[in-house]
């Protein structure tokens, strides 16, 4: 899940600033967490909740969206997912957005095996996005997240992709020039994880992420989920370990607090 936090905040500079290279300052001043990081750890939170305590995943995770939503409520949501927090009756609104992608690595992590972590994504979004590309988009990354920290290679997890979720049938210098804000699943998920496949290492599948434009610290949140697991399943060292510590010096002690008691459980890589 701290892959996906570290790309939310790389973009988040870059989300309504589009840039359409890959040479630019990693993390800088107006960097910050956003919506992506605050659901991130509300379903990791969640996840614990129905593993230690044995809250029921649906409910754990309404309860916990809304309690870590509401505890950051200028983090920038959308107007409906607003809506779903302050409502009374939290009922999931047919949402097709990348949301539902956005903060699914915990699911990835926490499995034990792949249909698990299907199951669990499909959970993870259903509560809001039970649209079926909403709940597409969450599979497709929590499919990815998994085979890269199961030891998958890059053929195996493009293939998987293509046969079961969207057809990658682009590369990023073709789409960069003419790619546009899309915060659809289906407009967005395959250029994350795009993103990650062409990518050499966890920095450079960021880098590439921001570099399409669009909605960036979502595309860089879902390509760097991938990346953390498939370039940090040897071990998180050298540039990795040092990028995390900075990108945990923009968190907040409870989003701090929930990555380390998940870490505790399921581990970094799970």
């Amino acid at each position: 899940m701290i892959g996906a936090i570290i790309g939310d905040i790389v973009g988040s500079r870059y989300e309504f600033d589009n840039i359409k290279t890959k040479k630019f300052p990693l993390f800088s001043e107006p960097c910050m967490f956003t919506d992506d990081s605050v659901m991130t750890a509300a379903v990791a939170a969640a996840l614990l909740e129905n593993r230690e305590r044995g809250v029921p995943l649906g409910e754990a995770l309404t309860e916990q969206m809304r309690s870590f939503g509401r505890r950051h409520p200028h983090a920038g949501y959308g107007r409906r997912f607003s809506d779903w927090l302050a409502g009374d009756d939290p009922a999931p609104y047919n949402s097709l957005g990348n949301g539902s992608a956005m903060r699914v690595s915990p699911c990835a992590l926490a499995a034990g095996s792949l249909e698990e972590a299907l199951s669990l994504a499909e959970a993870s979004a259903a509560v809001t996005h039970d649209h079926p590309e909403g709940i597409r988009g969450a599979q497709a990354v929590a499919a990815a997240i998994f085979l890269a920290r199961t030891g998958a290679d890059k053929a195996g997890i493009r293939a998987y992709v293509e046969e079961n979720f969207y057809l990658l049938d682009f590369t990023l210098d073709e789409i960069r020039p003419s790619y546009r804000f899309d915060v659809t699943c289906r407009g967005s998920v395959p250029q994350g994880i795009e993103a990650f496949l062409e990518s050499d290492g966890f920095e450079d599948a960021l880098r590439n992420a921001v570099s399409i434009g669009g909605d960036s610290d979502t595309i860089a949140a879902m390509a760097g989920s991938i990346a953390w697991s498939y370039y940090g399943r040897d071990g998180i060292g050298g540039d990795m370990a040092r990028v995390r510590e900075i990108a945990r010096t923009f968190l907040t002690p409870d989003l701090l607090d929930a990555v380390d008691r998940f870490e505790a459980v399921f581990g970094a890589q799970a």
